[in-house]
């Protein structure tokens, strides 16, 4: 519902800010708090998609002008959610992956490993784990009951099949995609990944904050996990640029 990530509460900031001004907010806890789920429908986008009829069955929501916000899994999700949803007034994607996910897996790991300029005989051996995991969720070589990477074949035979951008470009409807440039989880790669594949497309804006993290939480300095642990605010101009966006969709 938070987003809770240490003592940081993206979603919650999020909420608030835009609450302040007007804009109704749901949210909820995601099922996987509670119950393990096979496929991303059922990790996100069944939910996704009954909060949505749930907001236009409320007087106080105007059932045309519902946005979805999704960070991370979530943005990379929301194009699917709104082609299966049909009548949405818009996506916007925070820190949203084009890259398939056991890629993004591996790089994080090289990036973690070579962080202090240093490699140890037991991080190549953790490499070569992630990268032997990464070729079998890549090869769908995930037994019954095995699972790899977190998940289980049914997972990710689902979720390798899915091209955001592919999606989104049959969406004849607005978008704003926002991007930290000091997140080393979703990258530039996966921004420009938008921004190639979508350009020319009407209706979508791409905005690129320095110096934010993957929280978008303001930062100085290389990346690390270790500023999560760190209480932050989602950064104010976040905020104002998602609330002028929405009020300028009318």
């Amino acid at each position: 519902m938070d987003e809770t990530i240490g003592p940081n509460k993206p979603f919650k900031d999020l909420s608030w800010g835009l609450a302040a001004k007007g804009i109704a907010v749901l949210r909820y806890e995601k099922r996987t708090k509670l119950y393990a789920v096979e496929t991303v429908d059922e990790e996100t986008v069944n939910d996704a998609l009954a909060a949505i009829d749930s907001l236009r069955e409320l007087d106080e929501v105007d059932p045309e002008r519902i946005f979805i916000l999704g960070h991370s899994l979530g943005g990379m999700l929301a194009p699917r959610i709104a082609a299966k949803d049909g009548k949405i007034a818009g996506l916007i994607l925070l820190a949203a992956n084009t890259r398939n996910l056991p890629d993004m897996i591996l790089d994080q790991a090289k990036y973690l490993v070579f962080l202090d300029g240093e490699v140890s005989e037991g991080e190549v051996r953790y490499l070569k784990e992630i990268e032997a995991q990464v070729r079998k969720v890549k090869e769908l070589d995930i037994g019954e009951g095995e699972i790899v990477l977190g998940a289980s074949r049914t997972y990710w035979s689902d979720l390798m099949t899915y091209d955001p951008v592919e999606v989104a470009k049959d969406l004849a409807i607005p978008m704003l995609i926002l991007q930290g440039g000091r997140d080393y989880q979703v990258t530039m790669e996966d921004f420009e990944g938008w921004k190639e594949g979508l350009a020319g497309q009407e209706g979508v804006w791409f905005k690129f904050y320095p110096d934010l993290n993957h929280l978008f939480i303001s930062g100085t300095g290389k990346p690390s996990p270790t500023e999560y642990e760190k209480f932050g605010n989602v950064d104010r101009i976040v905020v104002e640029d998602i609330i002028e966006w929405i009020r300028n969709r009318s």
